[in-house]
This record gives structure tokens, C-alpha cells and sequence, in this order.
């Protein structure tokens, strides 16, 4: 497909409070990008400006707010931009089953809805200009879904797939999309998704209360980013792939951070379903019924 080279180095990057959102406005800055991060909470503003950017206040769940910050970035660039990294987003945990409607909504709004009406703001600008690069933050389980996990996957295979669509779109324009794969990365998200979890009403009557609470410790207290430990990566790994999709004369359509990341597609590919299932549930029956027996 036709891809061109960004004529400005400028870049929209969202959800920059912490983790990879930070470690990629900080990186690309350093690269001779000229960069506008965003943020919700005006704390979160402030910690970026007191790191000298000059941020732009979003929250991707309201489309005046999206509307403001889009045109406050073509504002400050006189009408161009290079580049939109779509990094904002968040997880939650539940079984379907438990899943009250405002679940499945909030994520969506945030992870799918926001990202895209963001993106539509600057695509007919990307074509004017013959180039432009948007690339899409999602996750190795918007490939594999994971029990307990599958809101979030959902969230994350409607962003793969709306990049795909996208990306066969633009095929004549000169503008690339990347998708990012990040596997297990050294970021607040597990404090977070505990933290936001627990914020929803739980089911009473579900099967799996006693794992919940096991499970939501285990991320609160930072215990999930010891077991995985040895598999994750700093949120400066993504920041460099990001960077090399951004400047890239072949931008990549997919990149995978993290062995945990290229083990997930591969399994998604070559095993099939049946035995991915099995050993899944298997892992699982292990985690729910750990201690129970006599």
C-alpha cells in the first residue's frame, strides 16, 4: 500500500498520564518530534507541564472534548499534523456472565468509540496532506482472549479490527496505520484495573467472588507484576516501536512487544481452538479451586 513520509514532525499522543503514553511523548520529544500529549485530570496536566510540554486536557468519552482538543492541536500547528498515537485506555476484570451493561459500555467508550472519533477528526487533513501515520495502541489479547479478561479483549479485537478496515481504506493516500501488541509492560494498568473493577457493583449470586477478590489483591498490591516479571518489559520498549512506526519508510501493521506478546499470536495461529481451550481451562479449574480440595 501507498505510504508516505510525515512532512511535519508533529504527533497527538493520548493518554499520557503515566506508563506508555509518558514513556512515548518523552521519547519522540527527545527523537526532534514536536509533541502534544494529552491528559484527563487536570493533576495529570499539570505533571506534564511541569515536565515542559505543553499539553492539550482530553477525555475521549465526551465528543465536545474530542472536538476542542482536535482543533486545539491544528490550531497550535497551523492547520497540519504528522502523526495521532491512540494510547489512552483501560482493562477490566469479570467473567461475562457478571458483567453489568455500564461494563461492557465504559470500556468501549474509552478503548474503541473515543479512539476512533479522535482518529476521524484528522483523517481527511491526513489525505489533503498525502501522509500521515495513526497508530493504535492495543494489546496481545485483542488476538487471544483470556477468561475473565474478555471485556477487555472485546475492546481490543474491535480496535484490531477497525485498524485493519481503516488501513485498506487509505490504501491510495499516503497514510499508514500501526497496530501495537504490547504484552506485559511495567505501568500502573493493573492498579488501575483493580481500582476501576472495583468501582462496579458485583454480582452477589457469581460463582467466582472469592477469585475476584484474590485476583484484584493480586494486582493492587503489585504481586501479578512479580509473577510475570521475567516476561515484562519497561513502557519505554513500546515507546521505541511506536517511534519506529512513526518514522519507518515501510511503517509495520502489526508490531508485538514482548515474548509474551509474539507467544500469544502464534498460539492464536497455529493451535486450534479446542486445545487452546483446554489448556486454558485447565489453568483455570488449577486457579479457582487452588486449596479447596482435601
Amino acid at each position: 500500500m501507498k505510504t508516505a513520509p510525515v512532512k511535519t514532525k508533529t504527533v497527538l499522543v493520548t493518554g499520557c498520564s503515566s506508563g506508555i503514553g509518558l514513556a512515548t511523548a518523552r521519547l519522540l520529544r527527545e527523537k526532534g518530534w514536536q509533541v502534544v500529549p494529552t491528559a484527563r485530570k487536570e493533576s495529570d496536566l499539570a505533571a506534564l507541564r511541569a515536565e515542559g510540554f505543553d499539553p492539550v486536557a482530553l477525555d475521549v468519552t465526551d465528543s465536545a472534548s474530542i472536538a476542542d482538543a482536535a482543533n486545539a492541536v491544528l490550531t497550535r500547528f497551523n492547520g497540519q499534523l504528522g502523526a495521532i498515537v491512540n494510547n489512552a485506555g483501560f482493562g477490566l476484570t469479570s467473567a461475562i456472565e457478571d458483567a453489568p451493561r455500564a461494563m461492557f459500555r465504559d470500556i468501549f467508550e474509552v478503548n474503541v468509540f473515543g479512539l476512533q472519533e479522535l482518529t476521524n477528526h484528522f483523517i481527511l487533513l491526513f489525505r489533503r496532506q498525502g501522509c500521515g501515520r495513526i497508530v493504535n495502541v492495543s494489546s496481545v489479547l485483542g488476538e487471544l482472549s483470556l477468561p475473565f479478561a474478555g471485556i477487555y479483549s472485546a475492546s481490543k479485537f474491535a480496535v484490531e479490527a477497525l485498524s485493519d478496515a481503516l488501513r485498506r481504506e487509505l490504501f491510495n493516500s499516503g497514510v499508514a496505520v500501526s497496530v501495537i501488541q504490547p504484552g506485559p509492560i511495567e505501568t500502573k494498568f493493573s492498579v488501575n484495573l483493580a481500582q476501576r473493577t472495583e468501582s462496579y457493583t458485583v454480582n452477589p449470586d457469581s460463582p467466582f467472588t472469592a477469585f475476584y477478590e484474590k485476583l484484584i489483591d493480586t494486582r493492587k498490591t503489585g504481586k501479578a507484576h512479580r509473577t510475570a516479571g521475567a516476561f515484562m518489559k519497561p513502557p519505554e520498549a513500546v515507546a521505541e516501536k511506536i517511534f519506529h512506526c512513526l518514522e519507518s519508510p515501510r511503517p509495520p501493521i502489526r508490531v508485538r512487544v514482548t515474548a509474551v506478546a509474539h507467544f500469544g499470536a502464534f498460539v492464536r495461529r497455529a493451535l486450534p481452538a479446542a486445545l487452546i481451550d483446554a489448556v486454558m481451562v485447565s489453568r483455570l479449574r488449577k486457579k479457582l479451586f487452588a486449596g479447596k480440595r482435601a
